[in-house]
């Protein structure tokens, strides 16, 4: 069993959703209620199982564990595998999804082919952080567009088909990019294979010189191209400013759990791109580009934060923050240090987890007065003392308060970009700033003050079901903050390998420089 565990896991949510969808009939109460169950029963094994993975992982060894090899079709490889870094991102997906499904109890709506949608995007999600091939990896990473697309615009909003449709053709163009340089480099390395292979596109030297095209001098010649390819899929998954459009149109138009799932494990394809291709395939692309990058993510981090403050939609807020908190991300991974990086992957672990559970804080009152307005709220601590208590902890998270797990990710990213260019990291660092006005102005006008709303006089605090799906939510923010080598021993061997080996691929490409130069 330990050599096919990977594949139990990623298969298992599928293997369910083939189950509702041919065996479970009707729509009548008791189909819905066991749709419902089934989708938490097979969410919550996936993360039992995914347990074992987690408790036989080998924390010292940087490479990839429990890997998987079969020929596939056309002379590709089914190949999964977890390091250090990815194995986070598949126990954030396992451990998400129960809480997910638990969250849409009250779906009234075919409830059944919801459900199939989400375990179905569960598989794709895992597939995506598992794979170690090219083509198996887009596979699952465009086929997770497609449950999502379905999820907004059947169960959306009122605009949920010009925000489903957005969605999807942001992130489908983008990957389009990806897929010509998938063929341009199985051309040249004559493998899609990545990790542990003895042909591998890691390392593979693509030519590094200068380039010209179209009359553009390229510095770094096929490898910028390549990146700047990958880059345009990732970057618009992350999202990155000013690829960012199409998130705040998503979350506020997909139900609460669509959100969640958005917020906390999609989003984090690109992040996990970056690291999985971007640095170790192209270093010298990386570099070229990498002040670029930087200055991104630093205007991201700033112009998002100013724009949150302006909102008067609760999702359409915390959506610009979480635009901003990924700005953090980017400029850690392209820091290319080990404080950096590490930053940027606790980063993306803890905004899961803090994000996820803002957008359930939205999704609990919303449930109540359906209606995301600020504006219609106001005192809701004197009727829900345990949800303001919950929202007043995850917004001080979302600030990045000390103890809590989104101090140590920004102080790690801004420790390590400081390292690289002190400009970057001072421009940053007043996005801490805005974050703390834009969530306290939020949390004040909607939990503070006299409760002076008629319709808000007869709200209900949370339900136990409520309180148990924040529970956990809770117990890792807390957690993570106060103890961080949970996270940081995990992925310190396999961030120092893959620092080093950047390293190493941009002296070799400095020394051969010099010797050519010194050659003529």
């Amino acid at each position: 069993m330990d050599s096919h565990l990977l594949s139990i896991i990623t298969f298992m949510p599928a293997f369910a959703a083939l189950i509702l969808a041919i065996f479970l009939r009707g729509d009548d109460e008791a189909a819905q209620r066991n749709a419902k169950w089934l989708a938490l029963f097979t969410t919550t094994v996936t993360f039992a199982v995914s347990l074992f993975i987690l408790f036989g992982f080998d924390a010292d060894d940087s490479g990839f564990q429990f890997v998987e090899e079969a020929d596939w079709l056309l002379g590709l490889k089914y190949r999964l595998g977890v390091d250090g870094i990815s194995i986070l991102f598949v126990m954030l997906t396992t451990f998400m999804m129960p809480l997910v499904i638990a969250a849409s109890w009250d779906v009234k709506l075919r409830v059944k082919e919801y459900m199939i949608a989400f375990l179905m995007l569960e598989t794709l999600m895992l597939g995506v952080f598992m794979a170690l091939d090219l083509v198996l990896f887009y596979l699952f990473f465009e086929a997770g567009l497609i449950p999502m697309f379905l999820i907004i615009g059947i169960w959306g909003g009122k605009n949920r088909i010009y925000a489903s449709f957005k969605f999807f053709l942001y992130t489908f163009l983008g990957s389009v990019l990806m897929l010509v340089a998938m063929v341009a480099m199985f051309s040249e390395a004559g493998t899609t294979c990545i990790g542990a292979c003895e042909v591998s596109l890691l390392t593979h030297n693509f030519p590094a010189d200068t380039m010209t095209v179209w009359g553009f001098t390229i510095v770094g010649g096929m490898q910028t191209l390549l990146f700047l390819a990958f880059f345009a899929s990732f970057a618009v998954k992350m999202p990155m400013w000013p690829v960012h459009t199409w998130l705040p149109d998503a979350h506020v138009q997909a139900p609460t759990a669509g959100s969640v799932v958005l917020a906390a494990i999609l989003l984090k394809m690109g992040g996990y791109g970056f690291l999985r291709f971007s640095l170790p395939m192209f270093p010298v692309g990386s570099d070229v580009m990498a002040p670029l990058v930087l200055w991104l993510s630093a205007i991201a981090i700033v112009y998002t934060s100013l724009v949150a403050l302006v909102q008067e939609d609760m999702k359409k807020l915390i959506a610009y923050s979480s635009v901003a908190h990924m700005g953090f991300v980017t400029m850690g991974i392209f820091a290319a240090n080990q404080q950096g990086i590490d930053g940027a992957i606790f980063q993306m672990i803890s905004h899961g987890f803090i994000s996820g559970a803002l957008f359930l804080c939205v999704g609990v009152i919303y449930d109540r007065m359906h209606t995301r307005e600020i504006d219609a709220y106001g005192g809701l601590v004197n009727r829900m003392p345990a949800y303001a208590l919950i929202f007043m902890l995850f917004t001080m998270a979302n600030v990045g308060l000390p103890g809590t797990s989104g101090f140590v990710g920004e102080f790690l990213t801004m420790m390590g970009a400081f390292q690289v260019n002190t400009w970057v990291a001072a421009v940053a660092a007043t996005g801490v700033i805005f974050s703390a006005a834009y969530a306290l102005w939020l949390y004040r006008r909607v939990v503070m003050g006299d409760l002076i709303k008629e319709s808000l006089r007869s709200i209900t605090d949370m339900t136990a079901r409520e309180r148990w799906i924040f529970a956990p939510l809770v117990a890792m923010t807390l957690l993570l903050g106060v103890y961080p080598a949970l996270v940081l021993d995990m992925i310190g061997p396999s961030v120092s390998a893959l620092v080093e080996n950047y390293e190493t691929a941009l002296g070799s490409v400095a020394d051969a420089a010099q010797t050519a130069e010194a050659s003529h």
